[in-house]
């Protein structure tokens, strides 16, 4: 992995550095670089230096998706967002449907079609990986924002 570092110009009157690191995946090679303002930019290469096909950039990004969430706090970040987003999916589907009074039967049905297809093809798996366990969460979320706006409809 060779690391570099180069004095850029981003405008006429802002200069910063540039770290640029090679990191190899596979027989697909990327350039990552990170300014001193924090913002990351990804480029990909191939080996003789020149510019590389959006197909090689495509099949580099699930090997670094899965890098990325091997830390355990960004897949609890990520199950607590997706969590929290079926919360706000059931949330918004009640509110106008419920509002409307029209199709409110249609879109139980949907509804709970979409629930026990996510609880089918969940443990309908052997080896849970985390894509599905997301799904899951989402569909959790779901449920509960649903429970919580019956709850309040009851009331």
């Amino acid at each position: 992995m060779a690391q570099a570092v180069s004095l850029i110009q981003a405008s006429p009157f802002k200069v910063g550095f540039i770290h640029k690191r090679r990191v190899s995946h596979g027989k697909y090679e990327i350039l990552v670089s990170r300014t001193s303002r924090r913002m990351l930019t990804i480029q990909a290469v191939q080996e003789n230096g020149g510019p590389r096909r959006l197909v090689d950039i495509i099949r580099i990004v699930p090997e670094i998706s899965r890098n990325y969430f091997r830390s355990p706090s960004r897949r609890a970040l990520f199950g607590g967002i997706s969590l929290l987003g079926g919360f706000y999916v059931a949330q918004t589907i009640s509110l106008s449907f419920g509002a409307l009074g029209v199709n409110d039967v249609i879109a139980a049905v949907i509804c709970v079609l979409l629930t026990e297809y996510v609880t089918r093809f969940y443990y309908s798996r052997p080896k849970v990986t985390f894509p599905v366990a997301l799904l899951n969460n989402f569909k959790m979320g779901f449920t509960y924002g649903l429970f919580i706006d019956a709850f309040k409809l009851a009331s």
